[in-house]
């Protein structure tokens, strides 16, 4: 049996932009390959307080670009005085990318942020940088094909994401039950991600952190 090496232990990620606010999700398995090594990884990580990152891939390239991206980001902090916008951050995380094309960290990150004016930013990335920019969602991870709201299906739950995810109105609980419901449906259709789920609701004045639980098989 021959696995791509980004589906070595399974992921998925998702961001969605709602009115004035952001969400970010992921699963919280760990596997190799079928087999299940934890159910508590962590792949959603807060740079700032209005800028986070999910990384889906390679679990070892996952903390090792992790750390790179935190010592960077503190650096700038001390010679700018400020935090980076998500703008610049997504820049960074480009550049470091291709940086390491010809021997590329095996993730595909997923970046959500306040940019000006607290206009909501996400976008995602492929393993050497090339940038996905998106108004309304991003996915990335082995489940990424199941979780696009407008994939055709009869099933209920995918039609009323499908509406809910091109509102452009959702408000912050609106906006968690959407991208908890697009995460949920999509691992139970992919056996390499799953074991519930981890969510951020970010908005210019707090940050909502949930855990959802999922199959357990």
């Amino acid at each position: 049996l021959v696995i791509q090496i980004f589906e070595y232990n399974g992921s998925a990620v998702v961001a969605m932009v709602g009115k004035n606010c952001f969400a970010i999700a992921s699963d919280r398995r760990l596997g190799v390959q079928l087999q299940t090594i934890a159910t508590d990884f962590k792949r959603i990580s807060k740079i700032h307080d209005h800028l986070f990152i999910g990384l889906s891939g390679l679990a070892t390239d996952v903390q090792t670009l992790y750390q790179r991206l935190v010592f960077r980001h503190k650096l700038y902090q001390l010679r700018e005085e400020r935090d980076m916008k998500p703008e610049t951050f997504a820049s960074l995380v480009s550049a470091i990318l291709y940086e390491k094309r010809f021997g590329p960290y095996l993730c595909q990150p997923v970046i959500a942020g306040f940019g000006e004016d607290d206009k909501p930013f996400i976008c995602t990335m492929d393993s050497i940088g090339a940038k996905e920019l998106a108004k309304d969602f991003v996915v990335s991870g082995t489940a990424s094909e199941s979780l696009y709201p407008v994939k055709p299906c009869t099933n209920q739950i995918w039609f009323e994401i499908q509406k809910a995810s091109y509102k452009k109105c959702n408000e912050a609980e609106e906006l968690f039950e959407t991208i908890s419901q697009a995460l949920l449906s999509s691992v139970d259709r992919d056996c390499l991600s799953g074991w519930g789920g981890h969510v951020y609701v970010v908005t210019p004045n707090e940050i909502k952190e949930r855990i959802l639980k999922g199959r357990m098989d």
